[in-house]
């Protein structure tokens, strides 16, 4: 009989896919619906605090570049933490990576449903993003290639529609709405670390390194590519929102830009850019479920969770136990969380294993001493926008340190739990 080869990932992600992926993960909540809560905090000048956060995340995207230049693995954090830092630390990347994306799919469905009934007032917002947070599940089990597709066009959809509201948006803006402008208030820098939440995605194609062509030389690409694409977005509409409506109206609303949109007075451009939230925070979700799934199986074949979250479906060649898990998991968050405190513990854990990322980049043996300059500076930056959070919502920081601790006890656990199971295999 013949030796049957174990199931492997598919390779069928090219360059822009990969960068679509990217951009996909990128420009989404964050700015059709995180817009709002950074108003609130830096005003009109909301577009300064969007350009640091971006800086910070290119720091972090350029180091966990050349880190998957160096391995593009499957995992990314987890595998460069657990690798080049610790497998304590490297465990607690992939579980923080997990934490923070498992609520960033709660935070764009519960975008998309705050989208949907600006159309449809009666329906429930928890059900609807619910609903959604399923149907991404399946289409996730048919492959990574198929949700790619799907997310090409979405990205292509979203990125015109933004293109229409920065035009027509334009025509309108009053420049009254900029004054006072506070560029250098401390609610800038809480700004930017919510706005931090919309940069985020940056690094979800090296989750799926595995499943990208020439993953050495696209994967790193495609990271610098999509950030810098997102910057430009973002600080285009930023600048426009603001130009529309003041920033206590962008702050008042869950889908700020349908409600700068609303001062024009043209009800179809209104509806345009309500399918642009629609089309953007679906996007969102179906990398985020690909994103946590990945990092699941790469875990899980490490053996630091269980071993069935690594199983490949016989047809798709997906980690199927891993999307039914996520996607479960988040139709049940989105019917109890609120969405102001969903980005703020998303974007804690995410801060954290960006952290640790850097760190990794930091112990890279290829490094020379002027290339340990930007993970110096990925690693301060991430820690001094974490220490924001203590002085935007406490709480988060809170909850964050719980997930910390959780995840402590859980990996302690399952050591000793494997350590007992192989002494009782000896006897």
């Amino acid at each position: 009989m013949e030796k049957q080869e174990p199931r492997k990932l598919k390779r069928a992600i090219g360059l822009w896919s990969a960068v679509a992926i990217n951009v996909g993960a990128i420009i989404g909540g964050g700015i059709f619906v995180v817009t709002g809560i950074v108003a609130g905090y830096a005003g009109s000048a909301l577009v300064i605090s969007m350009i640091i956060a971006g800086v910070i995340a290119f720091i972090t995207a350029w180091n966990f570049s050349r880190l998957a230049a160096w391995q593009p693995v499957e995992g990314s954090v987890y595998e460069y933490g657990r690798q080049l830092v610790s497998p304590y630390f490297g465990f607690l990347a992939g579980w923080m990576w997990m934490v923070a994306n498992t609520f960033t799919g709660a935070t764009v469905s519960l975008g998309f449903a705050y989208y949907l009934s600006s159309a449809f007032p009666e329906l429930s917002i928890n059900i609807v993003a619910a609903a959604l947070c399923l149907a991404f599940t399946a289409l996730n089990l048919v492959g990574a290639k198929e949700s790619a597709g799907v997310n090409n066009i979405l990205v292509t959809l979203k990125l015109a529609i933004l293109g229409f509201f920065i035009v027509f948006g334009g025509l309108f803006v009053n420049t009254e709405n900029f004054v006072p402008f506070t560029p250098f208030s401390s609610g800038v820098l809480v700004g930017a670390f919510f706005i931090f939440f919309a940069y985020g995605g940056f690094a979800r194609v090296a989750v799926v390194a595995e499943e990208v062509k020439d993953a050495k030389r696209n994967v790193p690409r495609a990271m610098i590519l999509s950030l810098g694409i997102s910057m430009i977005v973002y600080v285009l509409v930023g600048l426009i929102a603001v130009g529309l409506l003041s920033p206590a109206g962008l702050a008042a609303t869950g889908s700020p830009l349908t409600a700068a949109m609303n001062v024009t007075g043209n009800a179809v451009a209104v509806q345009i850019v309500s399918v642009g939230g629609l089309v953007a925070t679906s996007s969102v979700l179906l990398t985020a479920i690909l994103g946590v799934s990945r990092m699941a199986y790469s875990i899980a074949r490490r053996n630091d969770l269980p071993s069935a979250l690594a199983k490949l479906h016989g047809r798709f060649c997906t980690p199927y136990l891993a999307i039914l898990g996520t996607g479960l998991l988040m139709a049940v968050l989105v019917l109890f969380v609120d969405f102001t405190s969903v980005v703020a513990i998303s974007t804690f854990a995410l801060l954290f294993y960006y952290a640790i990322t850097n760190a990794a980049a930091f112990r890279l043996k290829t490094n020379h001493k002027r290339q340990r300059l930007m993970p110096t500076l990925g690693f301060i930056t991430c820690l001094m926008l974490l220490a924001f959070i203590l002085f935007a919502t406490p709480e988060a920081w809170l909850v964050g340190v719980i997930f910390l601790l959780a995840g402590t006890v859980y990996y302690v656990a399952w050591k000793k739990g494997r350590m007992k199971k192989s002494g009782f295999s000896l006897r």
